[in-house]
């Protein structure tokens, strides 16, 4: 298999009761869950949308899902990383291992700036992962991997559909690729992460991830036909042959299975 040019991935974070325990309720004494339903209802109650999501900076990668893509934008391969153990700290520093590895491919996300990179590098520092060719700050800015526009180094494809800011992106990714016809949100979405891991469902966050990586490579392709980089009749191969992968892999992963009963395919009008 050739090395990929774009690593699309996606993570998922649980709460660290025993971090929030100690930093949030140092003069009470409190089980690490109690910290966490606790500081979760103060979340809720100072949300205007009654959100109880606790802050990246205190939670712990519990899944992440990556597509391998060549530079011709096909879907090479697909995985979870640890499986099934889903240790945070292997799976963290597997992640760095295989940037460096497949020599710094293109990170693609979804709101990716906004989450999922900056807990992949306080993962790093809470586990002493040395990583100076992601924190080049000696390099020009531009050059530096982390410069907000630098989307060599790393493509948020919400930053690039909503222009940096400027329009919010209502619906997210689950608008995005329904679309383009394919599944978004079955039945699960973010916001039930934490209680799916309280009740031991770890495979089924991780099958949860695989889907929305699934999603962003298809928003990806569509991405590609928008900047002129593919015209629809190569997203549509490239869509096809993905298709043909997550098949000929459902009975060894129900999660293609259960992405594939929810396929759809994007009829252009008319």
């Amino acid at each position: 298999m050739s090395k990929p040019a774009y690593l699309i991935f996606d993570v998922e974070a649980v709460a660290d009761g025993q971090l929030i325990s100690r930093v949030k309720y140092p003069d009470e004494t409190i089980s690490p869950e109690a910290a966490i339903a606790q500081f979760r209802a103060e979340q809720a109650a100072q949300s205007p949308t009654g959100s109880d999501f606790i802050p990246y900076t205190y939670m712990l990668p519990i899944s992440i899902a990556i597509a391998k893509v060549s530079a011709d934008y096909q879907l090479l391969d697909l995985t979870v990383l640890d499986s099934p153990q889903f240790r945070s700290h292997v799976m963290t520093a597997h992640f760095w291992q295989g940037w460096r590895h497949y020599n710094h491919p293109t990170l693609v996300t979804f709101n990716g700036r906004g989450f999922d990179i900056p807990l992949l590098e306080l993962a790093a520092y809470r586990y002493g992962i040395s990583l100076p060719d992601w924190f080049n700050v000696d390099a020009k800015t531009y050059d530096q991997a982390r410069n907000r526009y630098n989307t060599h180094s790393h493509l948020d494809l919400m930053d690039l559909l909503s222009n940096f800011g400027a329009s919010r992106m209502n619906g997210g990714l689950n608008v995005l690729a329904n679309l383009i016809g394919k599944p978004g949100k079955t039945g699960i979405d973010g916001s039930m992460v934490q209680d799916l891991y309280h009740q031991g469902q770890v495979q089924k966050i991780n099958d949860y991830c695989l889907a929305d990586v699934l999603d962003t490579y298809f928003v990806f392709l569509r991405t590609r036909v928008l900047l002129g980089r593919l015209t629809l009749e190569q997203e549509h191969t490239l869509v096809e042959h993905a298709k043909l992968l997550l098949s000929a892999r459902q009975k060894e992963n129900p999660a293609f299975a259960h992405y594939l009963s929810h396929w759809g395919d994007w009829n252009p009008p008319g």
